[in-house]
């Protein structure tokens, strides 16, 4: 049996050792935290949102980063510290600013596609998630983000996602505990939430019923090509291990540029903090006062969901600051007064804030496919999607792997070849 090392434990890498293990290979997940989805994967924003695909490529980024520099509560903010590794990312995040509506075109497709593999593995074993499918609302306050908001509606159709435009008094009657003046916004209903952290525990363990071994508490420190062969070595309170296996694939979100630079590879990586708050509805007033329908505020860039009776989850901003974990107070207050604001009713007293590093491309698309040694490959990259598109890149890579690896295995997937070599 051909053997397969998964760098990673968060949500790619779950769901591509499960789709490797599905298809016949021996898998060995490497983790270094005690538990799966203890990271970037922990509390996001929840939502599996094929409508929130569009790139992130569009002038308007840049002048809004520009604009906010200097402003600590800013939805985007770049720390104007220079260092080679932004530097070289916003080069190329500039570059591809011409490929703006190709890659949310692009984006849309997998989204859509990732829906049916995720469903079906939930329902295979027996996961639950918290999931609803409600849908997403998006909601603009002003006419510029509402016609812009139309254009890109055009771009996701393409990509084969129908969602529809709606007045103030139509939102109101998707999602009635919605407080303020909105110019209007846009619905798409076959959109969904559920909890990131829950899916990836059930889906860890799902994946070692059905053979993977999977290995917590293991920090990689090296992952080597040699003749043919990977090496991983891996350390634990008793000291390194080396393994030996017939590929790995590399799914270690910000980790991973640096395991790539290690085997000839290019994966331009760079890590985008975003910030969450989990509102705890403790009374039955609060409850009543959430949101069921998930929404997007296009305006502060803020996503929200509802996890079960008791939870309301809100997340966004971007934070360009390196490696940088920690949870900031004047991060966190702007999605508490939102909270306020949109929805008087909830209480704010029980707030758990949360912050995790996003790996994030500068084309914006996960870098999915083969490296230049043998049975190297990579699934990482997925930026603030990662939720959303890992079903469909974990099913794409065990698509590549079984058609590198076992010639006469099943085909690539077609379409494959469209997501972002290195």
């Amino acid at each position: 049996m051909i053997s397969i090392a998964v760098i990673g434990g968060g949500i790619t890498g779950v769901t591509t050792a499960y789709a490797l293990v599905r298809r016949g290979f021996s898998v060995t997940l490497f983790e270094k935290n005690r538990y799966a989805a203890m990271e970037t994967s922990f509390a996001n924003g929840g939502q599996l949102s094929a409508s929130n695909a569009e790139v992130w490529n569009h002038p308007s980024t840049i002048l809004k980063g520009l604009k906010w520099m200097l402003k600590s509560d800013a939805p985007l903010l770049v720390n104007p510290k220079p260092s080679w590794h932004k530097l070289s990312w916003f080069v190329e995040f500039i570059s591809h600013l011409p490929h703006y509506e190709r890659n949310t075109v692009e984006t849309a497709r997998l989204a859509v596609a990732a829906r049916q593999h995720l469903f079906a593995w939930a329902q295979d074993e027996g996961i639950d998630f918290d999931l609803k499918k409600e849908g997403i609302l998006h909601i603009y306050r002003d006419k510029a983000g509402f016609e812009h908001a139309g254009r890109v509606s055009q771009l996701l159709a393409q990509g084969g996602l129908p969602r529809r435009a709606v007045t103030p008094s139509e939102m109101k009657a998707i999602e009635p505990t919605l407080a303020g003046q909105y110019y209007g916004g846009y619905f798409t209903e076959s959109d969904s939430t559920g909890d990131i952290h829950k899916f990836t525990n059930g889906l860890a363990r799902a994946a070692e019923r059905r053979g993977v071994r999977t290995l917590f508490g293991q920090d990689v420190q090296a992952v080597k090509s040699v003749n043919g062969r990977v090496q991983v070595v891996a350390s634990d309170e008793q000291g390194p291990t080396t393994y030996h296996f017939d590929g790995v694939v590399v799914c270690a979100g910000t980790a991973s540029r640096q395991i790539a630079a290690s085997l000839g590879d290019r994966v331009n990586i760079y890590p985008v903090k975003g910030y969450s708050i989990t509102v705890n509805l403790r009374d039955e007033r609060s409850q009543r006062s959430a949101p069921n329908v998930s929404l997007l505020d296009d305006a502060t860039k803020l996503v929200t969901s509802r996890l079960g009776v008791d939870r309301f989850r809100v997340a966004g901003t971007a934070e360009f600051n390196g490696f940088n974990k920690d949870i900031r107070a004047d991060r966190i207050q702007p999605l508490i007064d939102w909270v306020q604001q949109c929805f008087p009713g909830v209480s704010t007293q029980s707030v758990v804030p949360w912050a995790g590093l996003r790996p994030m491309m500068p084309n914006m698309l996960p870098r999915v496919g083969a490296g230049r040694a043998p049975g190297v490959f990579y699934n990482t990259g997925h930026g603030h999607l990662g939720w959303t598109l890992s079903a469909v890149t974990a099913d794409l890579i065990g698509d590549v792997v079984a058609g590198t690896l076992q010639p006469k295995g099943p085909p690539v997937l077609a379409g494959a070849g469209a997501v972002s070599a290195a």
